[in-house]
């Protein structure tokens, strides 16, 4: 194994696609002598989830400003669960091609890109604030429960929808895909400086970019690649304790719905905090909440635990993360410490 925890050894065994490792660059590659094999921790595995969760953030932060309008249809977090997880799909259903080109890449999209782009903490604090009506709509309480129960079951059925859809794509491309051949040496250190280099960017962008852009956008993206990677850290030390569940992205997403309400107390005080902090909150919860949860993953790990232990997994997760909410949000909204929605303003 070389410094940056790459190693060239005889193929693995077939290996199975499982909730444990589904997160980690793909070890088996057929019809090669000497495969890469990347350490999960690797250099270039790590710095390739920079700018994919980046990436993700953005494209998150833009479907959901898009889906945000008058008489919409459906809930603006929507589109970029449902994205998110067909591209996940897609991904997983062509984990041995990856597997044949570059490794990390598959990580990449998968933990990076499209798990930033999916957010279970948002996910679960717009079901709360469905059940608390935070936008003070003129229905009683039977129609919160509804439209609660609602964002509960339509992202769940149009995740684990998109998921099996995207798979289903990939299977039906995959006999034409090419073989290509996995980029040299100097390329893949390249791949990793630039990598690298993308969150010294989000920096000068921050201070010298307009403060109205801050809760838009810019004050997220420093905060994105730190939560995708403590995501991923937590999959990769904590998926494999458990058989019957991946403990290490429920630990993700309970950690980063507990984060997130603790931010939208911050944010909803009755005595507002500054404009400043107001939009790094904002940041921190875009940020890196949103990448520190996920639902592509999640989707993917209830299909692949079968229908008992994903359901189990699935309602755990979902009444864990509403507890956590009730605890966190509840009491300051009960001794009128907090409103329903944000009093402090951005700029």
């Amino acid at each position: 194994m070389d410094p940056q925890g790459l190693t060239m050894q005889d193929p693995l065994p077939s290996e199975v696609h499982s909730v444990e490792t589904i997160e980690r660059p793909p070890s088996r590659i057929s019809n090669r002598a000497k495969p890469m094999v990347f350490h999960p921790l690797s250099i270039h595995v790590v710095a390739l989830l920079v700018p994919a969760s980046i990436f993700g953030t953005l494209a998150r932060l833009g479907l959901t400003a898009l889906a945000r309008y008058q008489g919409n249809s459906i809930f603006p977090l929507a589109y970029a669960q449902g994205l998110g997880c067909l591209i996940m799909g897609f991904a997983v259903g062509l984990k041995d091609p990856f597997s044949t080109f570059y490794p990390p890449l598959f990580t990449a999209v998968t933990t990076g890109f499209c798990g930033s782009l999916t957010t279970f903490s948002g996910w679960q604090v717009d079901i709360f604030d469905s059940w608390i009506n935070a936008g003070q709509y003129y229905h009683g309480g039977l129609r919160n429960f509804l439209d609660g129960l609602g964002k509960s079951v339509f992202t769940l059925s149009i995740s684990l929808a998109s998921v099996s859809f995207g798979m289903q794509l990939a299977a039906a491309v995959r006999p034409y895909l090419p073989a290509i051949p996995p980029p040299p040496r100097l390329l893949r250190y390249a791949i990793t400086i630039i990598s690298i280099l993308f969150y010294g960017a989000v920096f000068p962008i921050f201070f010298v970019m307009d403060s109205s852009y801050r809760h838009q956008a810019t004050a997220a993206l420093l905060f994105a690649s730190p939560g995708t990677i403590t995501r991923y850290l937590l999959s990769v030390h904590l998926n494999t304790m458990l058989n019957s569940m991946p403990l290490g992205t429920f630990s993700a997403n309970m950690i980063g719905t507990a984060l997130l309400g603790g931010f939208n107390v911050l944010q909803k005080k009755v005595v507002p905090v500054s404009s400043y902090a107001c939009g790094v909150l904002q940041g921190l919860n875009d940020g890196y909440c949103g990448c520190l949860t996920t639902v592509s993953t999640f989707a993917v790990e209830i299909r692949g635990l079968g229908f008992w232990k994903g359901s189990r997994y699935a309602v755990i997760s979902w009444g864990v993360a509403q507890l956590l909410l009730l605890l966190i949000l509840g009491p300051s909204l009960w001794t009128g410490h907090s409103r329903g929605q944000i009093t402090c303003t951005f700029v």
